[in-house]
């Protein structure tokens, strides 16, 4: 089932909601409206993709521990498998066809995360002080880019939640939610989180091996991205551009990813594929793979038996707010600096771009129909 929709499943993480709402609450009845929004809610609360965390927390709650991988992997490899291969073809279709079909593919990207800052902002933003909470942490990581920073940025953002913004009370405190492991395993998970996250780069530093390296910057960027997998832009940007993936291949890759269905997070695999010098591409593509989802697993499952009590929790609900905020700031300062700077380089780039945005918001376009469009529109000479 989770195979079926990994490989039609296209229109990013909003559409794959859609996908489980109707496969999974109307047709099979898996689940009840209530837990399913239950899952949203829990997904949407932790770092990482939210789309697959659901994914992941139905199969878990349908099979346990394997129906939860058995879930991610249906739902993953697919796209993973495409943008791998995208990634060991490049070259030769590079010096078949020429790059500038490759320059197409970075004006998309800028067209792509237009887009999700617009509808993050309209979600995350809703009012003036998260909107201008977004707009300061965008001014400091445009002064200060890094990855360093825009952690900070993000610590930032959940200490101005908790202080400063007001929400709501939640109208319904239970949770129809099974916590399917128990709350002593769970805890386990959760300083499992923890430690691979402060022990990793302690370990990537001492041994200098690449594929620890690049374990560590994958699974600190998938431990890290709140908001939505566009968000995993600026955090891989900052820590694999220029020294192991140049900008241009960076972008089409991105761009490229808008074609294939399936988590915008199996990126990873394209990146993988170049990250590891003198390894093979496989290890690399693996390596980042299951490095960038890892943390996904281990706090669906850690926190899931905590939900009902953490839920409540008004201070942590505030806190969260804020980085939610502070995360479309993040994405907002990557749009400017590179995806913008890098990619409209003339008038016709420019109106490439906005013909691009209009498609994406207004019709419903396939998305590979696009990113062919853009693709031969530079191939042929409009860059």
């Amino acid at each position: 089932m989770f195979l079926r929709l990994g490989l039609t499943s296209f229109g990013g993480p909003i559409a794959h909601l859609g996908y489980f709402r109707q496969e999974f609450v109307y047709k099979r009845q898996w689940l009840s409206e209530q837990a399913y929004a239950e899952l949203l809610a829990l997904c949407q609360f932790l770092p990482g993709p939210a789309s697959s965390q659901v994914g992941i927390a139905i199969g878990l709650q349908r099979g346990g521990a394997a129906g939860a991988l058995a879930a991610w992997l249906g739902f993953t490899l697919p796209s993973a498998l495409a943008l791998f291969c995208f990634a060991l073809y490049l070259h030769d279709l590079s010096n078949s066809f020429g790059s500038n079909w490759l320059h197409g593919l970075k004006v998309l990207a800028v067209a792509v995360v237009a887009q999700a800052i617009l509808g993050m902002g309209k979600t995350l933003c809703p009012d003036i002080p998260r909107k201008t909470l977004a707009f300061v942490v965008c001014l400091i990581l445009l002064w200060l880019p890094g990855a360093g920073w825009q952690l900070l940025a993000i610590g930032l953002g959940a200490l101005a939640g908790k202080f400063i913004l007001t929400l709501p009370p939640l109208k319904n405190d239970s949770t129809p939610l099974q916590a399917v492991i128990s709350k002593p395993l769970a805890g386990l998970l959760l300083l499992t989180f923890f430690l691979l996250l402060l022990l990793l780069p302690v370990l990537a530093n001492l041994f200098h091996q690449p594929a620890l390296w690049l374990f560590d910057s994958f699974y600190r960027s998938g431990a890290l991205v709140f908001g939505g997998g566009h968000v995993v832009l600026p955090l891989l940007e900052a820590e694999l551009v220029p020294d192991m993936v140049s900008q241009d291949t960076f972008l089409a890759g991105y761009g490229a990813a808008q074609a294939v269905p399936g988590p915008l997070f199996t990126f990873s695999a394209f990146l993988g594929a170049f990250a590891v010098p003198n390894h093979s591409p496989w290890l690399g593509a693996l390596i980042a793979l299951s490095a960038i989802f890892l943390p996904a697993f281990i706090l669906v499952l850690g926190v899931l038996p905590f939900w009902s009590e953490l839920r409540k929790r008004h201070g942590v609900r505030q806190a969260l707010s804020g980085v939610n905020a502070a995360v479309v700031g993040v994405l907002l300062a990557a749009f400017i600096q590179p995806v913008l700077s890098s990619a409209i380089l003339s008038m016709q780039d420019l109106l490439l771009a906005l013909l691009s945005f209009a498609l994406l918001q207004f019709t419903r376009i396939p998305p590979y129909l696009l990113v062919l469009l853009c693709a031969v529109a530079a191939g042929l000479g409009w860059h």
